[in-house]
């Protein structure tokens, strides 16, 4: 016997099943993040701790997100280059920021022409942090951070001081140590790319400018035991989304970037490098980003430093 349906039950059964079919299309449109690769745009040049940071974290990350983690180095203009490209990006997720503390809460204070604001960017999570320490050359004759301010008052415009660049950490930083111990001339820098020289011998560490020494340089004295308790300048190295990243898209990132930065073997690896995995939630890392520019700021004043 064949059966016939009456044409509106037939035409909401059809209707029925198409709904049912696009379900997993729709699904799949929406998809469950990540559903491709995730690119961490870093504000350097390879090389150096930033990067260090961001590599370290691609390597550690992608398989807890269960996709690739890509690093895009775009150096240049104290980070500026780096913070505009994420900001103009999608906030989806797949375009992130590796930052630098020195870029993110100096820069913004000594850019005259903006592209890109710290309101731009959604905190996800700290990853490492990082002291400066004080390198001196080997030749030099000063073996402690008291006998070098000694010899550079001694000495006045006899010394070379490195920087990498007007506004940059290294340069702000040795204007917090001048304010402390008159005109100096030294390099400033996070340890790791330091090591290697550290341990050749080409170069001599006088002081961390942390709260504490350093595991990899145990015998080193941090500035408050060297006589300059005021110089305080730990560098952190964070990841950071487009503002109007949705929510759950923050969250993924949040636990996954914890699972990694916590694990045993990542905290390993950063203490080798001179460094130390820092864990800080978003609410932690937006309330330091603040803390920090007002302390910058002032540094800024005082020494009077000037945007290119």
């Amino acid at each position: 016997m064949r059966h016939t349906f009456p044409r509106r039950l037939a035409l909401a059964t059809l209707a029925a099943a198409a709904a049912c079919a696009a379900l997993p299309l729709a699904a799949q449109a929406q998809g469950a993040y990540p559903a491709k690769p995730v690119t961490l745009v870093v504000p350097t040049a390879a090389g150096g701790t930033t990067d260090l940071s961001a590599r370290m974290l691609a390597q550690a990350l992608g398989p807890v997100l269960g996709q690739s983690v890509v690093v895009d180095n775009k150096g240049g203009g104290n980070g500026n280059i780096a913070a505009a490209a994420v900001k103009r990006a999608e906030p989806d997720g797949y375009t992130l920021l590796m930052q630098y503390s020195g870029y993110h809460v100096i820069s913004p204070l000594l850019t005259t022409q903006k592209t890109w604001d710290t309101a731009d960017f959604q905190p996800v999570a700290n990853v490492l942090s990082a002291p400066q320490i004080i390198v001196v050359r080997d030749g030099l004759p000063v073996k402690t951070l008291a006998e070098l301010i000694a010899y550079a008052k001694a000495n006045p415009g006899k010394l070379n001081y490195a920087s990498s660049g007007n506004g940059s950490l290294q340069h702000v930083t040795g204007a917090m140590l001048e304010q402390q111990g008159g005109q100096v001339d030294l390099t400033f820098g996070t340890a790791p790319p330091f090591m290697p020289h550290i341990q050749a011998g080409k170069l001599r560490v006088l002081a961390v400018t942390g709260k504490e020494r350093l595991p990899s340089l145990p015998n080193v004295p941090t500035t408050a035991e060297a006589g300059c308790p005021q110089v305080n300048a730990t560098s952190w190295f964070a990841l950071f989304a487009p503002a109007n990243t949705p929510r759950p898209v923050i969250d993924k990132l949040v636990a996954d970037v914890r699972t990694v930065v916590q694990n045993p073997a990542f905290q390993q690896k950063a203490q080798e490098q001179g460094a130390t995995a820092d864990y800080q939630a978003p609410q932690q890392l937006g309330a330091r980003v603040k803390t920090d520019l007002a302390d910058w700021a002032r540094v800024i004043k005082a020494a009077n430093i000037q945007a290119d």
